[in-house]
Parts: structure tokens; sequence; C-alpha cells
């Protein structure tokens, strides 16, 4: 049909534009999941007193084989643990440093 292959491509372009549309959409609604998966599993790991409260900030895509999160305790005393929680995305399992020391800021 065309025998000009710079007309070609130059046609062929606005149709993969449009066909990477849906799935930039449908890839957002994964990495929303996978952040979800990761609050989820790390959240099973915390072992606070009830008067604490708990914060857990997921980064949002994590490295290609691993998701992270910061997880801070906050105590009645206003002191506060941090630790670091590391999702496996091939097992969906999730594990749990130990916290900082005081100080290590």
């Amino acid at each position: 049909m065309f025998r000009n292959p710079i007309i070609a491509a130059l046609s062929a372009a606005p149709l993969a534009l449009l066909a990477a549309v849906p799935a930039q959409s449908s890839s957002e609604d994964a990495w929303a999941e996978f952040r979800s998966a990761v609050e989820v599993e790390c959240a099973k790991l915390i072992d606070a007193p009830a008067d604490a409260t708990t914060e857990i900030e997921v980064n949002p895509f994590g490295s290609q084989t691993y998701g992270a999160a910061l997880v801070t305790v906050t105590l009645a005393d206003s002191s506060a643990d941090r630790m670091i929680c590391i999702y496996d995305k091939q097992s969906k399992t999730a594990e749990l440093t130990s916290p900082f020391a005081a100080g290590s800021d």
C-alpha cells in the first residue's frame, strides 16, 4: 500500500499512540493495587500497643523486585519507632526490619 517507508511509519504512529492509552490507565490501576497490597501486608506485621498510632508510607513503585514502605509507630509518650517494610513482588510477602536506633537521624 505505502511504497515510501517514512510515510508508512508516520501513518502507523497515531495508531500506536492510541493503543498505548488504555495500557497506561490499567498500569495506574495496577500500581494502585500494588501500593495497597504493600500497605496491607506491612500492616499485618506491626506489633504496636493499642494507644499507638501507625503510619505506613509506601514508596510508589519500589524497585524491580521489591516494594518498600517506611513504617512509623508513634507511642503515647510521643516517642516513635521507625522501621522499613520490604515486600517481595513475586511471592507477595513482606518482612519488617527492627526499629532504627533512637537518634539515628
